[in-house]
């Protein structure tokens, strides 16, 4: 049960010995997170999103659970600096053009072991083969995932609702290029990728709006059918020329969906594990936000009103106030829509705002997940009132691969 007035006691106690801005994550609420996305996918393993947690020792946390393996990754390079860092299931989750990185894959045989590459087009086929040219000898074979795209076509293709990723449509197209690698020396198709944007990534319950949620409810419900039929279809297609090793589906917002397609034997989820601001609008689930920021009151300019220095996080997507960072705790603060959220400097208005002191912190949710730790260094991970471990991020490591 949340309880957001005893929690924000917890996090001031628990940080009280550090300087402002910090970011924490509060480990109770990132393990039932974690727990609670297990239980959803039904006995399908969950395959955490790297570009939603971008902290190695809680991609630690998460893959110690049971019923969490394998992780997504978001660059060539960072793939592979995961994979020799020992993890040994790294699916890249967007293709690369970095030739050096697969020039490095090509040439080791533990990261061309732990690592599949993303192909949906021909070009960037021969661009690996470029590279591998590059390298000592033939070098190691390939492991390649295709993508299939997910969106909902209408009116004969006139509407459009989807991200716009994969050029893969149909059984034709993905076998196609599926011949095309497994007839090419030094590659083997060994998965398929297709990710519902559309389904798991947008809210379907949105505050004030019902009419948009009823609207989006139903979108969500008819792309889900058209999507189960068709990838159905194309893995059906594709086990005739490859032997698939995994099909992965979903995110955090579609998990339950996903995994009741028989095709599917794998969900892609992060998101869940922080429980950012933009998912707080979905009737399938409720998660418990576990990654949160700080800032310091530096300014009472008057009643109703306190500043806090920088906080000025915006998420990437397209602009609008659902991808501002979320007043958290104390409850009852709001932004002043003359200035929103500032680069070094945001005011918030409300009658909470007449309790805090300069000094005192407020809390503060990022509107998406793993984009906070680009503005962090360290995670304090908070047990109790306690912290009881400060981690690096990537950025920590040195590594800023976006």
């Amino acid at each position: 049960m949340v309880n957001p007035a005893a929690d924000r006691a917890r996090y001031d106690r628990a940080t009280a010995h550090l300087e402002a801005p910090l970011a924490i994550v509060d480990l109770e609420a990132f393990d039932a997170n974690a727990a609670d996305l297990v239980r959803r996918a039904g006995g399908k393993p969950i395959r955490v999103a790297s570009k939603s947690v971008r902290c190695r020792a809680l991609l630690d946390r998460a893959l110690a659970v049971d019923g969490i393996a394998g992780i997504m990754s978001f660059t060539l390079a960072e793939s592979l600096w995961l994979a020799e860092a020992g993890y040994p299931d790294v699916l890249l989750a967007y293709p690369s053009v970095d030739r050096a990185a697969y020039t490095r894959l090509a040439a080791d045989s533990k990261l061309a072991a732990a690592v599949t590459v993303l192909l949906d087009d021909p070009a960037q086929l021969e661009l690996i083969d470029a590279a591998r040219a590059d390298g000592p000898g033939s070098g190691e074979e390939i492991r390649v995932c295709l993508e299939m795209d997910t969106a909902l076509h209408l009116l004969g293709g006139r509407i459009r609702i989807g991200a716009r990723r994969s050029p893969l449509r149909s059984p034709e197209d993905l076998v196609a290029l599926a011949e095309l690698v497994q007839c090419r020396p030094g590659f083997r198709v060994v998965g398929l990728m297709a990710y519902e944007g559309h389904v798991a990534g947008v809210g379907d319950s949105l505050a004030g709006r019902p009419l948009r949620s009823r609207a989006v409810r139903a979108m969500q419900a008819r792309a889900r059918a058209e999507l189960a039929g068709r990838r159905a279809a194309v893995v059906r297609a594709l086990r005739r020329v490859a032997d698939l090793e995994f099909v992965n589906g979903g995110g955090t917002g579609s998990v339950e969906s996903t995994a009741a397609e028989s095709a599917v034997t794998e969900i892609a989820a992060g998101s869940g594990l922080y429980m950012p601001g933009l998912f707080d609008n979905y009737t399938s689930f409720r998660g418990r936000p576990a990654a949160l920021f700080g800032q310091p009151v530096v300014r009472r300019p008057g009643v109703g009103v306190v500043t806090v220095l920088g906080g000025g996080y915006p998420a990437s997507g397209a602009a609008g106030r659902d991808r501002l960072p979320v007043p958290y705790l104390p409850e009852g603060l709001r932004y002043d829509p003359q200035e929103q959220a500032g680069e070094v400097q945001t005011p918030l208005l409300g009658s909470a705002a007449d309790d805090l002191l300069i000094g005192d912190r407020v809390w503060f949710r990022h509107a998406k997940a793993g984009e906070l730790c680009e503005r962090f260094d360290r995670l304090h991970l908070v047990a109790g009132d306690r912290v009881a471990e400060s981690v690096p991020t990537y950025r920590g490591e040195g590594k800023t691969f976006l």
